[in-house]
């Protein structure tokens, strides 16, 4: 996403002149760039204090050279360049498509016919670089970029001719770790095989949206890369095999680029043929977004702010052929140079920006954690004694909330990550070292203790190591619990001949005051029993996961623990069941493809909104429902009728994500859109303060008035206000 010039950033190298700052890192800076004509292009530039080292402009022309090797099919056109200026810049076609992570973190996983597409057209562009010597060396997702037309590979920052190894150290490893091949995080030889590798972990992400060997610190994934078989679940069944085959640990066992081709895709129909609608929709958004861009320049010193404005394309739900027609539209447009952007910036006006926000950092951040410990979904941050509880497996990191640093680190069970916060108490589930076999205790942790303690509650017949026990709740002085009792599973998962049971114990007595049987689950489920629950009277409301495409919504009798109703409630994303549920003693509210209300006591429905419109699970506060629509943004409901209030006042909520509920403050509500986090005025219902952040989880902590979103590898704190 575009960002303002900074105050010392140039205005202008060689024929272009600068517009914005696409990225920024260690060797250099890119810009959103235009000439004379309104042509956009991409500019990529050396910093100053690296451009001092002979070596580093090596590279840089090399760089330069490789990107003239793949050509303007597969990759970014070169369209001028100067590696011996004082400034080293080369400006390239400005690509019309998002980067593959980018969307695949706003899309969700590529189906099947598109992960095959994708991967034999970069077979096609890895072809072209290898058969002019050419390694790439970094292919990764971020270094793909996907258009209507196919994906173009970008990037050759530390591509080489195969076998030149002259300006690689020997024994250092070059690349990006979760992408690298063996041979690579070894510092050995990397030719066209170590591509190939590189190639089909790119593909496990597409079809999974995570790395083929996780994450977490490099250390850890060059250990993975090079000794631990690679994660394939997901990945569609009849590619398995074929992928397997391309991460085998040793070159030679990998197949070529033709036969990978052949066994991944037959050639035939147009590449954007075989995207999914979501993905074509974003790519004509970003042809759009080219023309919207607006210059301008942050003061010194730098108080960032941006303005831009987004046009989505047309209607509720284009059809597929209006889709493939407006991206092919928008490309000619923007491929034609400058004659409809002079036109437009001759009768511009004010009105065209339609919001101007500061778009700023988090108060603090806290990386290099791995907060999808156990592969069951984020990590929740959990508030308790006034600080930060991060929740890590066998530790439990202790944060301070002003600055985000650790204060302690509390070791204890495997089961740290099953937590739950009760009047300012941290409690979690532990091994009952008191009881026979594999029995569990719930242990509660207060300030002053080394280490948490054991309550008097144990549960019985529960086998203590299965991953999948879930703390659930505690309301009232009662823990609910999904307990696992029998064989372990290898991988961390369910086994159907485990049994499963939802247990009330009693925290005040130790004694268990209901069981209740749960459906067995299939050996390759990788959803928790219950991905959200909440207690508010005599009702206890569950999300519960029954088969892996099967959610439903169960209400149960607190007393008993016995279902006084269920319903089918499914969504396209399993990851929006896992937002806190909004619930008073009379209705429990519910997103999806309508906004709806559910009487607690029989689950008939007391009003819905009318089809047509996503929205995301809702938050409750004082009466008013407030949630994000897709498309619209930010919107408030009337609980007790389901009347729309109001609904934010912007266009650009095109990219607002539905997948988890909006964090209220009491001036602000904030919900993620794109790669912001946004700040919409309770008061005027309009947007006035944009974060940059990469969560997708977002949780208040109304103590230290803060918002704390969760990503897979790491925790950011923003203000609440």
């Amino acid at each position: 996403m575009p960002t303002p010039l900074t105050h010392d950033d140039p205005t202008t190298l060689g024929p272009y002149r600068l517009v914005a700052r696409l990225g920024s890192g260690g060797m250099g800076t890119v810009y959103m760039a235009r000439t004379a004509g309104g042509r956009t292009v991409a500019l990529k530039t050396m910093h100053a204090g690296i451009a001092t080292d002979p070596a580093a402009r090596t590279r840089f022309r090399l760089e330069v050279d490789a990107a003239r090797v793949i050509g303007d099919r597969f990759g970014a056109r070169v369209m001028e360049a100067d590696p011996l200026g004082e400034t080293p810049w080369m400006a390239t076609e400005f690509v019309l498509g998002p980067a593959l992570d980018e969307a695949v973190r706003s899309g969700g996983p590529l189906p099947e016919r598109s992960v095959r597409a994708l991967g034999a057209a970069l077979c096609s562009a890895l072809d072209q670089l290898h058969r002019s010597d050419v390694v790439h060396r970094d292919l990764k997702p971020s270094n793909i970029l996907v258009t209507a037309y196919g994906p173009k590979v970008i990037d050759f920052g530390i591509a080489r001719a195969i076998g030149d190894d002259r300006l690689t150290r020997t024994g250092a490893s070059v690349g990006t770790p979760a992408f690298m091949s063996p041979e690579q995080a070894t510092g050995k030889a990397h030719d066209a095989a170590g591509d190939v590798f590189a190639l089909a972990g790119v593909l496990v992400y597409a079809a999974t949206a995570r790395p083929p060997f996780g994450h977490g610190q490099p250390a850890d994934l060059l250990y993975r890369v090079r000794y631990a078989d690679a994660d394939l679940r997901g990945v569609p069944a009849p590619l398995v095999p074929v992928l397997a085959r391309c991460l085998a640990k040793e070159p030679e066992k990998r197949p070529g680029l033709a036969e990978l081709t052949a066994q991944l895709h037959d050639g035939t129909g147009e590449f954007a043929e075989h995207l999914p609608d979501a993905l074509l929709a974003q790519i004509g958004r970003r042809a759009a977004d080219v023309w919207r861009i607006v210059p301008e320049r942050l003061a010194a010193p730098a108080v960032e702010a941006s303005a831009s404005a987004v046009t989505a394309l047309p209607g509720p739900g284009p059809s597929r052929r209006g889709l493939l027609t407006a991206v092919g539209a928008l490309a000619v447009t923007a491929a034609a140079g400058g004659m409809w952007w002079q036109r437009g910036r001759a009768t511009a006006t004010v009105s065209e920006v339609t919001q101007q926000t500061r778009n700023l950092d988090p108060l603090w951040q806290h990386d290099g954690d791995d907060l999808d410990v156990l592969g069951w979904g984020l990590v929740e941050p959990h508030q308790a004694d006034g600080s930060i509880w991060l929740p890590l497996n066998t530790t439990a990191k202790r944060l301070d909330p002003t600055t985000g640093r650790v204060q302690r680190e509390v070791r204890t069970s495997v089961n740290w990550w099953q937590a739950a916060v009760r009047d300012g108490r941290l409690y979690l589930l532990d091994h009952d070292f008191a009881a026979k076999g594999e029995s569990m205790s719930i242990d509660v942790w207060n300030e002053g203790q080394d280490r948490a303690g054991p309550t008097s509650t144990s549960l019985a017949d529960a086998t203590f190591p299965i991953k999948a026990n879930q703390l659930l709740r505690i309301s009232d002085g009662v823990a609910y619990v999904a307990a696992g009792y029998g064989e372990v599973a290898r991988d961390d998962g369910f086994l159907p001949s485990q049994t499963w049971t939802l247990r009330a114990a009693d925290l005040r007595t130790g004694k268990t005051r209901w069981t209740q049987p749960l459906p067995r689950r299939a050996s390759d489920s990788r959803r928790l029993n219950f991905p959200a629950a909440k207690a508010v009277g005599d009702h206890l409301v569950t999300f519960q996961v029954l088969a892996e495409q099967q959610t439903d919504v169960v209400v149960r009798d607190t007393r008993s623990g016995e279902a006084l109703w269920d319903m089918p409630y499914n969504v396209n994303v399993p990851e929006a069941l896992r937002s806190e549920l909004a619930m008073d003693d009379k209705y429990l509210y519910l997103g999806g493809s309508q906004l709806q209300a559910r009487r607690l006591s029989d689950g008939t429905q007391a009003w819905a909104t009318e089809l047509g419109q996503i929205y995301g699970p809702p938050t409750l506060s004082k009466g008013v429902l407030y949630t994000v629509g897709s498309g619209i943004g930010l919107t408030a409901v009337d609980a007790e009728r389901g009347k729309v209030l109001w609904t934010e006042t912007t266009n650009e909520a095109d990219e607002a994500y539905t997948i988890w509920r909006p964090v209220l403050g009491t001036r602000h509500a904030y919900y993620k859109n794109g790669l912001q986090l946004r700040a919409v005025s309770l008061a005027d219902h309009a947007p006035v303060l944009t974060y940059r952040t990469t969560g997708t989880q977002f949780y208040e902590f109304a103590q230290a008035r803060l918002i704390l979103a969760v990503d897979k590898d790491q925790l950011a704190a923003y203000p609440l206000r």
